[in-house]
């Protein structure tokens, strides 16, 4: 795991830029550094040593040095993949999976990607042709940004901070970054929030010939649902759900290939008490094996697996973790986060995440990441979980929609339900019924709707950046295409909103708050529910297998029901929840309790603000915050989404 950097081109600085631009992500990697110079490339890392220790110092060269590379990451087949490439004539100076992409990259170019199992984002300088080629992981696990100057990319960079120290960049607002935050939390724009600085998408990769000084990006793959391809196994729900735990098994095994001590986040939730179920059993079978054969009364070096979890002060998910962790005989440790320590930590947490976002939940990862790296040096994690097999029960609305539709008449629904749902009236269940005469297209926008289309006309102050803003949501008109069946392959409303988080929610909000927490502690972090063949088998899962008997994820559930306590295979999704609403109360004698006001700490600072000044109506920001203060309405996350906006500013442009 590394933390990695690149110029191509020529610039007016030398080495000493190349060693700036990674000095500043040392927290991605503090084991080592390396550089590559020569007139038109210069490649940097920080290395994280968790695989081949002593011998995977980077950059890397092929036999002949015509090929440099630097790589962020793991490769889980590494091993399978270095056999096929020593029968091929390769010859490997190290044991790292680093040396093994280069001698792909030799024997196959861009058709490697597919070959892979892991996360990565790499980049390879040939040098004969002078084509600079990066590629980045299926899902988006690791980050990779690039800079572009004149129409050509020249600067790449694990983290957007390396790249501002190029001589090419400018601190130039994206506005249009600015406007989409409003509704989604996060940017899902590929130009981040400084322009001329992209991201390069998940399953893509570019490249990048300083000869004819072009750029080729091209996308190498992408998940789709295949109902068929897996129709023989559907059959049977038992050996379905049977290929299922396997799959797993067989994917936290190859997560858990590492040098160093292996660790687990934990929540309370299914999908984290999988990952840990799973891995408690891989570490007993070794620990058996290790100790075959030696002589009563040696000491044996067994391993422990150690769990972490987060709470705060107001909510607990420990009681539910701490049933999990004993259950498999855990070590394991409990993080309390203070709303003090939450508001201390939250422009550190800016700082390392590059962008905005507002997803509290990152504050909690951030502690969380924090104690974990006390004691270990890689984590597994159960992201990807939901997006893959169903676990948000926003995914199981249409099927309830649907049936009211059935139910009610025509002229019911015209007449009275539809006026009903428009009306100025106020009851419960209203907005589940403007949801029913809103089409998906305009209502879904993932997991993160923070403010209506409406709410953003009141708001925004800038130029509009869609041409009409439906009354629940603002969408990209990019997203028309993930809608369209025949390009998202999705049979089902249901499957179209997995398939829009898979594509953006999932990369542009659970990942990267993932990435850039537990590397802001150099802590690796793993996913083997994003693993590719977990993916292929989640994408021939029949919709009624991942919601039935009232509960989402249901096969998953059923197939990890033998190796589960059982309220922890019921247990619905829990996620890493915090006390945001509860901090944000506007209660004097409460601060004075604790020392801390922190609804008028964030006041103050979005108040402050120029950038929030300039492109929002701070008017209309008061009145959310006064309402929330005197708790006419919970506004805690729109709060929390101004506010984190403001502390990211600062950080980088004050």
């Amino acid at each position: 795991m590394c933390g990695i950097a690149g110029v191509i081109g020529k610039t007016n600085r030398g080495q000493d830029l190349i060693e700036d631009m990674t000095t500043i992500i040392t927290h991605r990697g503090p084991d080592d550094a390396g550089y590559f110079v020569d007139k038109d490339v210069m490649f940097g890392m920080r290395r994280l040593a968790i695989i081949d220790l002593n011998g995977g110092h980077q950059p890397i060269n092929n036999e002949d040095n015509t090929m440099t590379i630097v790589f962020n990451g793991e490769i889980y087949n590494y091993q399978e993949l270095q056999h096929i490439l020593k029968s091929k004539g390769h010859r490997f100076k190290t044991n790292s999976d680093t040396e093994v992409l280069i001698h792909l990259y030799e024997e196959y170019g861009a058709k490697m990607l597919p070959m892979l199992r892991g996360m990565f984002t790499f980049a390879i300088y040939d040098k004969i042709n002078k084509e600079v080629f990066i590629a980045r992981d299926y899902f988006g696990i690791k980050p990779l940004y690039y800079l572009v100057d004149q129409n050509r990319v020249v600067a790449f960079g694990s983290e957007i901070k390396s790249l501002l120290l190029h001589p090419a960049a400018r601190k130039e607002i994206n506005e249009e970054a600015l406007f989409q935050y409003l509704s989604y939390q996060y940017n899902p724009l590929q130009e981040t929030f400084f322009k001329r600085i992209w991201k390069l998408p998940p399953g893509h990769y570019i490249k990048v010939s300083m000869i004819q000084q072009k750029t080729l990006e091209k996308k190498y793959w992408a998940f789709e649902f295949s109902p068929k391809e897996g129709i023989e196994r559907t059959e049977n729900e038992k050996n379905l759900a049977q290929h299922v735990l396997q799959t797993m098994r067989e994917s936290v095994r190859a997560h858990m290939i590492a040098d160093v001590p292996v660790g687990a986040f934990l929540s309370g939730g299914i999908d984290s008490a999988v990952i840990v179920a799973l891995l408690s059993k891989e570490i007993e079978n070794r620990n058996r094996e290790l100790s075959k054969g030696i002589k009563d009364g040696q000491n044996i070096n067994t391993q422990k697996l150690s769990t972490f979890t987060v709470t705060f002060d107001a909510t607990s998910e420990a009681s539910e973790a701490a049933v999990i962790a004993k259950h498999f005989k855990t070590h394991h440790t409990e993080i309390n986060v203070t709303r003090d320590l939450f508001l201390q930590a939250v422009p550190k947490m800016m700082w390392h995440m590059d962008e905005p976002l507002a997803d509290p939940s990152a504050v909690g990862l951030y502690f969380l990441s924090n104690a974990a790296r006390q004691q270990v040096k890689v984590v597994l994690s159960g992201e990807g979980a939901d997006e893959l097999f169903g676990g948000y029960n926003i995914y199981r609305e249409p099927s309830a929609l649907n049936i009211m539709k059935r139910i009610a008449p025509q002229w019911m629904l015209e007449s009275i339900i539809k006026p009903l749902s428009e009306s100025s009236i106020n009851f419960f269940g209203k907005n589940y019924l403007r949801r029913f005469f809103i089409p998906l297209e305009s209502r879904y926008i993932g997991n993160a709707r923070i403010f209506s289309g409406k709410d953003v006309q009141k708001i925004w102050r800038g130029r509009n950046f869609v041409e009409e803003i439906g009354s629940f949501s603002a969408t990209l008109p990019s997203y028309d295409s993930y809608y369209k069946a025949e390009k998202a392959h999705a049979p089902s409303d249901s499957a179209k909103m997995q398939y829009i988080d898979i594509n953006h929610w999932l990369p542009g909000d659970i990942l990267q708050k993932a990435d850039k927490m537990t590397m802001a502690h150099s802590l690796e972090l793993r996913v083997p529910f994003l693993d590719i063949e977990v993916a292929n088998v989640a994408s021939y899962i029949p919709e009624s297998l991942k919601y039935k008997n009232g509960t989402t994820k249901y096969l998953l559930r059923l197939a990890m029901k033998n190796i589960l306590p059982r309220e922890s295979a019921r247990r619905k999704k829990l996620g890493f929840p915090t006390a945001l609403k509860t901090w944000l109360k506007n209660d004097s004698r409460e601060a004075g309790k604790t020392g801390s006001d922190m609804l008028k700490s964030m006041r103050e600072s979005i108040s402050a603000s120029p950038l929030i000044k300039k492109y929002y109506d701070m008017a209309t920001i008061m009145g959310l915050i006064e309402e929330h203060g005197r708790g006419f309405a919970d506004h805690s996350r729109k709060i929390y989404l101004f506010y984190t906006l403001a502390v990211w500013y600062e950080q980088y442009f004050k």
